[in-house]
């Protein structure tokens, strides 16, 4: 945040890769998102609870209007923001429940793309239940691994969710580090929460959905991009080798440990 005034929220961390300082890993692909008006309100407040809940001696930030600054501002868009936060320290998976809400009400199609695809029972049923009633459901993954064993098990998920109906890309330039969603043209979803178990059960995250803004077509623009440097891997995973599928099942019994 900036001031209390701005918010930010995305893939982006501080590390020399993000920002093409060094590219081990082919090219970097990543999103955020920028939020201002009372929306910041929402992150500020998502920040000190999270840095309460490991600060617990620090009473600076326990009156959270301090940080929240009345200022003049104008909507330039007739839409909704909506920043959630999700933690470990609770029984109530947000983020998992707004990926699969996204999903159950898509009328059209369902995209998404994370670095990592470690899904539940749930998620995957979810995921295949839409693409079964005939919506177009796709997920980007990188095409060029950060952690090899991670990466070995992202992909023991496809057959999952292929022979369901649901189409998998692969980001041919390198590491597609972006955690983003969009439905039928009408809302999108961006922030720091991968399709993961430690993302969605074991990490401190936070992310944004929004609708009736411009910002939601720049979305599909950016996944359009995305899936045209994109490999279709789909086929390939739909009727695997019997040897190949009990390694792919052998390494998902890693899964919730990642």
């Amino acid at each position: 945040m900036i001031d209390g005034k701005v918010g930010f929220t995305g893939g982006y961390n501080l590390a020399n890769e993000y920002f093409h300082i060094t590219e081990p890993y082919g090219y970097w692909k990543d999103t955020g998102v920028k939020i201002t008006g009372d929306a910041v309100k929402s992150l500020t407040a998502t920040f000190l609870e999270m840095w309460n809940a490991v600060r617990g001696d620090d009473e600076n930030d326990t009156d959270y209007g301090q940080f929240f600054p009345d200022y003049e501002y104008h909507a330039r868009e007739d839409g909704f923001v909506i920043p959630y936060a999700d933690l470990p320290l609770d029984e109530e998976q947000v983020g998992e429940d707004i990926y699969m809400s996204v999903a159950r009400y898509a009328k059209e199609y369902v995209w998404f793309v994370t670095p990592y695809l470690i899904l539940t029972d749930e998620m995957i049923h979810t995921l295949g239940l839409a693409a079964k009633q005939g919506i177009d459901v796709r997920v980007i993954t990188p095409g060029i691994p950060d952690k090899k064993l991670v990466y070995s098990i992202t992909r023991s998920y496809y057959h999952s969710l292929v022979r369901n109906g649901v189409r998998i890309f692969e980001f041919t330039p390198g590491f597609c580090h972006a955690k983003m969603s969009i439905t039928d043209d009408r809302i999108a979803t961006c922030g720091t929460i991968n399709l993961d178990y430690r993302s969605l059960y074991h990490h401190f995250e936070n992310g944004c959905l929004f609708t009736g803004y411009d910002a939601v077509a720049k979305v599909r623009e950016d996944f359009e991009d995305m899936m045209a440097q994109s490999r279709e891997v789909t086929e390939d995973y739909r009727n695997p080798r019997t040897t190949r599928k009990l390694l792919m099942d052998f390494l998902r019994l890693f899964a919730p440990l990642l």
